[in-house]
């Protein structure tokens, strides 16, 4: 088998535009985005975001601040509130911040950074620093980044929340050798969130990790949706499989999302999006019908047949 190059986004879009133009929109096309309740708290989000990592690290560029502004736009204008960035993501938290102050749009959002585990005072410089950066008192969730030790505390983290810098406090880590340790801080400290990597190519977390949440009433955030860009270059070249239609996904994205989107435990998925057509083609996944457990086994299976 000749090797490949991997295929982006944009070679997906721009092959099946005119299909899709040619198609009438499907009667749920005009239904509003798909929400589900944060355990802890009752409040209802919208289950698609965007990921800033590498997509938002971009400094001064002009052009990319533009359209980076017009992917903000529309996250906000299709009925979605979530986005999620880090101070390891070079520049992204201070172009969110700008981005966010010049549209206005801070108060429409949801937004989640992150801190790294250090000692106090670091840590507490470094959460200041992205309040600085985001140009805001509070966020609305603060996460401890890349946690593989299973005795982490968040006690730091709810001083915080109590004092109402943070509305919501979680973890984070996208590699599976650290799950087990996930799990442990998952179970004793019950924090609100827990984003972890999760994709139809990869899926670890599935068997315990989600499991544990859903017992401990922590929302759950799923980072590389795409599997890390291996689920685009795994159907490089391919229609669109017939189990799509039943489904309500017209392109490959929405195929991917709609796979966790199904997975109830799943609260947010968080893909890493650049342009605002690629966002709005996010959005459509949470539209509409969602695969059952007989069409996941489906999903799984065609995955599994591509390896």
């Amino acid at each position: 088998m000749k090797p490949f190059a991997p295929l982006t986004r944009r070679d997906f879009l721009s092959a099946t535009a005119a299909l899709a133009a040619a198609i009438p929109l499907p009667a749920w096309a005009a239904d509003s985005v798909l929400t589900r309740p944060i355990p802890h708290s009752g409040e209802r989000l919208p289950v698609v975001g965007i990921g800033t990592a590498i997509v938002f690290d971009i400094g001064g560029d002009a052009a990319k601040r533009t359209e980076r502004s017009a992917v903000l736009r529309t996250l906000v204008e299709g009925g979605a509130r979530l986005i999620d960035t880090a101070p390891s993501y070079g520049t992204a938290e201070d172009v969110v911040g700008d981005l966010l102050a010049q549209l206005g749009l801070r108060d429409k959002v949801f937004l989640a950074t992150k801190v790294r585990v250090t000692g106090r005072e670091d840590t507490i410089a470094e959460m200041n620093q992205s309040l600085q950066r985001l140009k805001t008192q509070k966020v609305d969730l603060m996460q401890v980044h890349n946690v593989r030790d299973p005795n982490t505390s968040l006690a730091l983290q709810r001083e915080w929340r109590d004092e109402g810098r943070t509305r919501y406090i979680g973890i984070t880590n996208s590699n599976p050798s650290s799950y087990e340790a996930l799990g442990d801080v998952v179970r004793r400290e019950k924090p609100d969130f827990l984003q972890v990597a999760y994709s139809l190519s990869e899926r670890q977390a599935e068997e315990r990790l989600l499991p544990i949440a859903r017992d401990s009433g922590t929302a759950v955030l799923t980072a590389l949706p795409f599997g890390r860009g291996r689920l685009f270059s795994a159907v490089r070249g391919r229609p669109l499989p017939d189990f799509a239609a039943e489904i309500g996904a017209t392109s490959w994205a929405q195929v991917f999302l709609k796979y966790l989107l199904s997975n109830e435990a799943v609260n947010g998925v968080i893909p890493g999006t650049d342009k605002a057509d690629y966002m709005t083609d996010n959005l459509n996944a949470a539209r509409g019908r969602l695969p059952d457990a007989a069409m996941r086994k489906r999903m799984v299976a065609f995955w599994e047949a591509l390896r």
